[in-house]
């Protein structure tokens, strides 16, 4: 047993050494309100005056106190290997190797180490100060002494002072591995004491609190400690032990703390004869190092695990640092392919990491194309920002001066090629869309896929640039090929396009059910003569598939009128004026008002037919409502067909002009730009960080390896 709390000192050197609190090891945590007497304690298990006392605030930085018992023969032999005259000595964490015989030296040096990091005006640190007391007339503990509880800040002290204390003791005593040793004074009631408050706030069933009640020989004439001693006030588990500390008169007199012990049994014996054997300095030593070696027999196993656990992970994080480089040239060429293959993987979707939080590389491309990209296309209306009016605008621009007999088949092609030209912009969308993600699959890689890579910063930079800028030159030449996808649409309007002939057909068909369905309402009255040329005579199979169906609409008003001179109707301009009449009602029987127009001018004035107003809207003749419909059917047909193409052709011309072209080329663009002698040692020169992190990972790897090999050295045997 008495071996165990060596060993827990062996394993607070190495992790301090580190720097590391990533182990929680047992050790003793000293807690108590300001001037409550917890330096005093300490001096007096370690026997020598080496705590800074005074009045006020004295710790003001944490302590970690190492008693390490040796035999009076191996002090011998150690002092004189060392050259140290005497049995007992000190050394520093932070002065290394030095040892200190005089323990006044050691005082002061805790001071002078107090005020380098917290200030000469009461200040306070979180840093702590390591010492380890090497002496024959000590037992084996491991105690941390913490500043005290304060309530008002004095001096240098922040306005939190009491949250920034509380923070510090917390932090110390939420270790589950420490045993709390909260130190009240006797002279204050035990039912305000601020140690036990906090420790039972991280230790409510007081299963690692001791309690230690101070100053018993300052207490009010007339009263004493019994009841608290024995538990009455304020029970705790691991027991309540009194002792009596040397005031500060006897500090400046310079008494010695073995008087003082000495001194303290006598007062226990005549105060409190039945608990003397279980209250005093002695005791308290023998109890510490008793809990504190039960404590750490229980908390073995655990640590023995957490070590081999922290020991796999960094030597798992130090693989991942990689080793410092030797072969420049071979680990150049290997780190290009690995980032050219992890590239070209996770455009195929056969990386090894692979993302789960959103879509990356070629799924992504794939749902630009289809999802993106095909929403786009399929929510381009045909007949987008083209009104009935700007239909029978352009049918009309088209006959020129002369009214028309059919509809111009010029402008069809005008307001076809004007439509698909809206689906260039969604197409050039398409490609700078892959182009964003093909940018991404780059910090993908170098994320994720490639670690080595954030060793060399500037590799990783060039390698960035070099397939930026690759990207960046096939960029326009995939956007010229997109440009001429569209350009090819535009260049020749295919009307002989088996879908396109198949759904004139029908819309033939239906022109031609329509037709007759008006000729068969129409009244008895409306002749139904002939005219030149003959309704009859023009059969729509023998029109091509564009003209046929448009001389249709042209051919069945020719035969319904009886003459080209027929008054037009309603001054619409409308030359099938017999036809509009005979739908409204036998001829005999209406009469059609003519309305003047406004400004019309009056008998004798001159007029300026520039200033004539032309309507904005009107109902727009039977005739001119089936040529709108013919030719919005005809665009909508057309349109239909080019989208389908744009839709198929556009994904396979990004693939091959960019996404595959770069996937063939990637490397050997790499190769080189990169691949040369002159840029070997700026491209392979590690960041400072990774180097600095590498070392961290490595001390921290050996101190965990060693940890690992003092706890195996202890045999099972040692744990009962």
């Amino acid at each position: 047993m008495e071996a165990l709390i060596p060993v827990i000192n062996k394993l607070q050197d190495v992790f301090n050494t580190v720097g590391a609190d990533i182990i929680q090891l047992p050790q003793i945590v000293v807690v108590g309100t300001q001037s409550s007497g917890k330096s005093s304690v300490l001096e007096s298990l370690v026997g020598r005056d080496i705590l800074p006392r005074g009045t006020g605030i004295v710790t003001r930085r944490p302590l970690i106190l190492q008693l390490v018992h040796i035999d009076p023969e191996d002090s011998r032999k150690t002092s004189e290997e060392n050259g140290v005259v005497g049995e007992e000595w000190g050394k520093f964490l932070h002065t290394k190797n030095k040892l200190y015989t005089n323990f006044e030296e050691i005082r002061q040096e805790i001071e002078a180490e107090t005020e380098r990091i917290s200030g000469n005006n009461k200040g306070i640190s979180e840093e702590s100060i390591h010492l380890k007391i090497f002496s024959p007339h000590v037992v084996n503990l491991t105690l941390v002494d913490l500043p005290g509880i304060t309530k008002v800040p004095v001096g240098d002290q922040p306005k939190d002072i009491e949250i920034q204390i509380k923070e510090l003791i917390l932090r110390y005593i939420s270790n589950p591995n420490s045993i709390i040793l909260a130190v009240t004074a006797a002279n204050t009631d035990m039912a305000t004491s601020e140690s036990l408050k906090v420790a039972r706030e991280v230790d409510p069933d007081g299963r690692r609190t001791l309690a230690v009640v101070t100053k018993l020989d300052l207490m009010d004439a007339g009263t004493d400690a019994m009841d608290i001693l024995m538990g009455r006030v304020i029970p705790v588990k691991l027991g309540i032990i009194g002792v009596v500390n040397r005031s500060q008169l006897d500090i400046n007199h310079k008494k010695s703390v073995a008087d003082s012990i000495r001194d303290e049994h006598a007062f226990l014996q005549k105060k409190y004869p039945s608990l003397a054997n279980r209250s005093g300095t002695k005791y308290l030593a023998r109890t510490l190092n008793r809990l504190l070696m039960h404590h750490i027999r229980d908390c073995l196993p655990e640590l023995k695990t957490r070590i081999n656990v922290l020991a796999a992970q960094y030597q798992s994080l130090l693989n991942s640092y990689g080793e410092p480089v030797e072969d420049r040239s071979a680990t150049l060429l290997q780190l290009i392919t690995k980032f050219a293959a992890e590239y070209c993987n996770t455009i195929e979707g056969t990386a090894k990491y692979i993302e789960t939080a959103e879509l990356c590389g070629g799924a992504r491309i794939c749902y630009i194309f289809h999802e993106t990209f095909g929403r786009t296309l399929e929510s381009v209306d045909p007949l987008g920002g083209l009104t009935t009016i700007d239909v029978l605008t352009a049918i009309r621009n088209a006959t020129g001066p002369r009214p028309a007999l059919f509809v111009p088949e010029v402008s069809f092609e005008l307001l076809v090629k004007r439509q698909v030209k809206r689906l260039e912009e969604p197409s050039l969308r398409c490609v700078e869309l892959v182009h964003e993600e093909m940018q991404r699959i780059i910090q993908h890689c170098s994320n994720y896929s490639t670690q080595e890579l954030l060793r060399f910063p500037k590799l990783l930079d060039a390698i960035v640039e070099v397939v930026t800028s690759l990207l960046r030159k096939r960029l326009p030449v995939t956007n010229d090929m997109v440009h001429n996808l569209v350009a090819i649409e535009l260049a020749y309007i295919n009307t002989k396009h088996p879908d396109f002939a198949d759904a004139c057909g029908l819309m033939n068909n239906n022109l031609e059910e329509q037709r007759r369905n008006r000729m068969r309402d129409l009244p008895s009255a409306v002749p139904r003569e002939k005219g030149p040329g003959g309704g009859q005579s023009h059969s729509p199979t023998e029109l091509p598939a564009l003209e046929g169906e448009l001389a249709k609409a042209a051919a069945a008003g020719v035969s319904q009128s009886g003459s080209f001179n027929e008054q037009p109707d309603g001054g619409t301009g409308n030359w099938r004026g017999m036809l509009k009449r005979g739908e409204e009602g036998p001829v005999g029987d209406r009469t059609v008002p003519q309305t003047p127009l406004t400004g019309s001018p009056q008998k004798g004035h001159a007029v300026n037919l520039l200033d004539v107003p032309v309507p904005v809207s009107r109902k727009l003749s039977a005739r001119e409502q089936r040529d709108c419909e013919v030719i919005e059917r005809l665009i909508k047909s057309y349109f239909l067909i080019v989208r389908k193409n744009i839709q198929d052709s556009v994904p396979k011309a990004v693939m091959h002009f960019l996404v595959n072209h770069v996937k063939d080329c990637l490397q050997s663009e790499l190769v080189g730009q990169l691949y040369k002698t002159a840029l070997l040692d700026d491209l392979l020169t590690e960041s400072e960080d990774m180097a600095q992190r590498r070392n961290e990972a490595a001390d921290m790897l050996k101190a965990l390896q060693k940890a690992s090999q003092v706890i195996a050295e202890i045999r099972e045997t040692h744990l009962w």
